[in-house]
């Protein structure tokens, strides 16, 4: 009995295996049937719809960038040009989960591993962090290969050749190609790339494998020629650079323009900077101060106050002014010549520098006659250059003159300019009594006078008798014989200002200034040079930014092959035809 009940429960375990092992075979054949069932539905019913979802994983718009237009001299010296870069870029999700490859490549970039570890765990839900920008290609794709989820992103770095001889006109931008300062602001909307878009399918990697579609085409910037002649700039950088270190000044700035046409051949500024390499550039240094910092002219504006009276009658070059006994009071305050100069005619007054001669002129024009005739000059408007930061000057209106303004008005106290105004007024002596508006783009070769926006502001017999009063300064008896240049007649006048301070002048900071022009027969360049507090050598304006003009423009009119107007040649010759 006992037998036959074990037997049983050995028969009922036996039958019990085989029907589970039967059970587990047919769960797993069903889920093998199941899984042929899927997969044929996949391959058969949903294929089109599954490869256009594999598709359009793969399928990326991507950037196709574009070069920001050039920025050129007159005569096609690059000034400004975009490079080709590579930016390293990554996506986070990836690079996360080989940190050991991460931290390789953020020793390569010069980067702190863990700052960029908290970075991309912050955007661990985007595709796309740039790890470093702008590096040169063939750095950035050493650092490329080999590593998934690193890549490169083609774009533009803008260099500058001429480094910081041109900086302050030509400014800069940001990484993102964007101008900041100079003509790189000024014509953005000009220079600016517009970036195309393409449809591309990628791998993996992020490699482009097949190109689709175009949806915009990529538009490159507009290049921008310049009035700059580089060859005259790198002379006037050069010049001015060597007359701030001579007299240990604190600054300078220096114009030179073609009269005729407005258009600005050079402009320089000391100190400058690098645009390739400003990253611990101080701000200060990237104002282009030929245009945004002004000054008290001091004497370089007597011949605006001679023309002044000239042209309404009052004066002419023969006129006589006592000057006696040296000086004179207005309201309470003196006005002072160096020594007692006499009885002096115009043109005297302008070769001695006569404060008194200067105020005696100005007084005998009303207040409005004179800020009218000043105003007309261009004193107190900008200089048409539609510049950053350009400054209009300080140029009150006459309702606002005290007698003593009436007066130091004469020799240019009371008001301020930039060097950039002085040397514009100074084109209306040269050219014939006309204001035309500066410019720093390059005008046609071919010049079309009905086209050219100028006005009459000056009498043209006025602008002549200037020229030769300014030749005269210039001249061995004048206050500026080191601006002379062998072989032509040059006209100009000297300035030398105190710098103001709250509440008067300061007693040794000065401002030395030069304008002139040349050839005084035939007027065609016209400069002006500011040197701010000469410290050493000199301070006069006739000793410190003289020097400048003389080299500067000596080299221009041998460059720009100015027939000479003053050798014994020539003299000969007119005195044989008399």
């Amino acid at each position: 009995m006992k037998r036959s009940k074990k037997t049983a429960r050995q028969e009922g375990q036996v039958i019990f295996l085989g029907t589970r092992h039967y059970f587990v075979l047919l769960v797993l054949i069903s889920l093998l049937a199941g899984l042929m069932v899927r997969a044929l539905y996949l391959q058969v019913v949903e294929q089109d719809f599954l490869t256009s979802q594999g598709v359009q994983r793969q399928i990326r718009t991507i950037e196709t960038p574009a070069y920001r237009g050039a920025i050129l001299d007159r005569f096609g010296t690059p000034l400004a040009i975009s490079t080709p870069v590579d930016s390293v870029w990554v996506n986070p999700s990836e690079i996360l989960g080989d940190l050991a490859a991460l931290k390789q490549v953020t020793r390569k970039l010069g980067l702190d591993y863990r700052t960029t570890v908290t970075m991309l765990k912050q955007r661990a839900d985007r595709e796309f962090v740039y790890l470093k920008r702008q590096l040169e290609p063939e750095f950035a794709r050493d650092i490329a290969a080999g590593f998934e989820g690193v890549y490169l992103q083609r774009e533009y770095h803008r260099y500058y050749p001429a480094g910081e001889v041109v900086s302050h006109l030509v400014g800069f931008t940001d990484s993102d190609d964007q101008g900041q300062e100079g003509l790189e602001l000024t014509y953005q909307d000009w220079l600016r790339a517009e970036p195309g878009e393409r449809r591309v399918i990628r791998s993996r990697r992020g490699e482009v494998i097949e190109e689709l579609a175009q949806l915009k085409p990529a538009e490159s910037g507009n290049d921008i020629y310049t009035s700059i002649d580089m060859r005259l700039q790198y002379i006037a950088y050069r010049s001015l650079a060597r007359a701030i270190q001579f007299h240990a000044a604190r600054a300078g700035s220096a114009v030179l323009l073609d009269a005729r046409t407005g258009e600005i051949l050079a402009m320089v500024n000391q100190p400058s900077y690098n645009p390739n390499q400003r990253s611990k550039t101080a701000t200060e240094r990237l104002r282009n101060r030929a245009l945004t910092d002004v000054f008290e002219p001091g004497s370089a504006i007597k011949p605006f106050t001679l023309a002044a009276a000239i042209d309404r009658g009052r004066y002419h070059r023969g006129s006589s002014i006592d000057t006696s006994p040296g000086y004179m009071m207005v309201s309470g305050h003196p006005v002072k010549d160096i020594r007692n100069y006499g009885v002096l005619d115009l043109s005297a007054i302008l070769r001695k520098s006569s404060n008194v001669g200067a105020s005696r002129i100005a007084m005998s024009l009303s207040k409005k006659e004179l800020w009218e005739s000043f105003r007309a000059y261009g004193f107190g408007e900008l200089s048409g250059v539609s510049f950053p930061g350009e400054s209009a000057g300080y140029f009150r209106h006459h309702s606002q003159w005290q007698p003593l303004d009436h007066a130091t008005m004469g020799f240019g106290y009371g008001m301020s300019l930039s060097i950039t105004q002085l040397a514009r007024a100074y084109a209306v002596i040269a050219n014939q009594g006309r204001l035309v508006d500066l410019t720093l783009l390059r005008k046609e070769l071919v010049r079309n006078p009905k086209n050219e926006i100028s006005r009459h502001v000056m009498k043209s017999a006025t602008a002549r008798q200037m020229v030769r009063m300014l030749a005269e300064v210039v001249g061995p008896k004048g206050t500026a014989p080191q601006a002379a240049v062998d072989g032509y007649k040059i006209a100009g006048k000297t300035g030398t200002a105190k710098k103001s301070i709250a509440g008067g002048y300061q007693e040794d900071d000065y401002v030395a200034v030069f304008a002139g022009l040349a050839p005084a027969s035939n007027p065609r360049l016209v400069m002006a040079v500011m040197i701010d507090e000469p410290t050493q050598n000199g301070y006069y304006g006739g000793l410190v930014a003289a020097p400048v003009f003389q080299e500067v423009m000596s080299n221009a009119l041998r460059i720009l092959d100015v027939p000479p107007d003053d050798l014994p040649i020539l003299a000969q010759g007119k005195g044989k035809g008399a």
